[in-house]
């Protein structure tokens, strides 16, 4: 690992947490002191975020999260980039570490079956098994497994609804997959509560995948979407090809920026026409603060999300 890259860690781990509150104050310790960015949900059923910090300084929290029993390996997955993928470090306390919205749903009770990262390919591509995509649209648009279904939705509180509108057999093979695994936890607690009964689920979702699989191997098309600055990585979990709009927070590709509705910091062709005027004045506003600050060799508080490609 070069000495000016980052090291960054995705996680998650189901656990019964009682003082929440203790907990997030022992967190902020710990990362603010290793100047480890990032953010960190916390709930009374688990962890769930993603840091980057130096590599001496995740190695740091991988322990830490052991010395807590917060630490699941195959849910802890580690990638690299060469500049810091976030602006600030959250810790937040929440109903849910994953939000679906229905307390039915509780993988600590009921889930369904692990599959592998070197058994998935067998499993998809079998003709009676149904796969199924559980992020959301803008994320199923710039990469997904063949042949894979997405229920439609623009936040994972949707799901249900969709689950309940939806006519699938609830005796048919449903093999499904999200980024890192904790959505399909939830998604397929779910669906088993609600009688299906043939559900399997990714382990470690697209970005284990990515690592177990070869690229000439794969079954994965395009790139995969992040929640940071990187926007989407590609097959060898290095940063893809997408940008992403400061106004929608949507990726976007070097063609969406050649068109008249982009603007840098404001809109793009997605959102363009759902801005007001005054929303696009403030977002011009604070982009402007943004570029004066990388001129004095500062970061701006607003500077979520900055372009890498200027």
């Amino acid at each position: 690992m070069n000495i000016n890259s980052f090291k960054i860690a995705a996680f998650y781990a189901f656990a019964d947490l009682s003082n929440i509150e203790e907990l997030q104050k022992i967190f902020n310790k710990f990362l603010l002191k290793e100047g480890i960015k990032g953010t960190v949900l916390i709930a009374h059923e688990g962890i769930n975020g993603t840091v980057a910090g130096k590599e001496a300084s995740i190695d740091k929290f991988k322990d830490f999260l052991r010395s807590n029993n917060l630490y699941e390996q195959q849910n802890y997955k580690i990638s690299c980039c060469t500049e810091d993928p976030f602006p600030r470090l959250k810790v937040k306390l929440k109903d849910e570490i994953v939000s679906i919205g229905n307390e039915l749903a509780d993988p600590s009770k009921i889930v369904g079956e692990y599959v592998q990262p070197e058994d998935w390919n067998n499993l998809i591509s079998q003709d009676d098994v149904l796969v199924l995509d559980t992020r959301n649209t803008y994320e199923f648009s710039i990469g997904t497994f063949k042949e894979s279904i997405q229920p439609e939705t623009t936040n994972f509180r949707e799901f249900t609804d969709w689950l309940e509108s939806s006519d699938i057999d609830k005796n048919k093979k449903v093999a499904m997959f999200c980024t890192g695994g904790i959505r399909c936890e939830k998604a397929s607690s779910l669906m088993k509560v609600n009688g299906f009964k043939n559900i399997y689920h990714l382990q470690g979702g697209i970005l284990n995948y990515m690592e177990k699989v070869d690229e000439e191997d794969s079954l994965w098309n395009g790139e995969c979407f992040v929640f940071d600055d990187r926007v989407a990585l590609n097959h060898n979990l290095q940063v893809g090809s997408y940008d992403m709009c400061h106004g929608c927070r949507m990726p976007i590709t070097d063609a969406d920026k050649l068109q008249k509705e982009y603007e840098r910091g404001v809109s793009c062709p997605n959102c363009f026409n759902n801005k007001t005027p005054d929303q696009k004045k403030r977002y011009a506003d604070r982009q402007k603060q943004v570029d004066l600050a990388k001129l004095r060799n500062e970061k701006h508080i607003g500077a979520t999300f900055q372009s890498r490609k200027k």
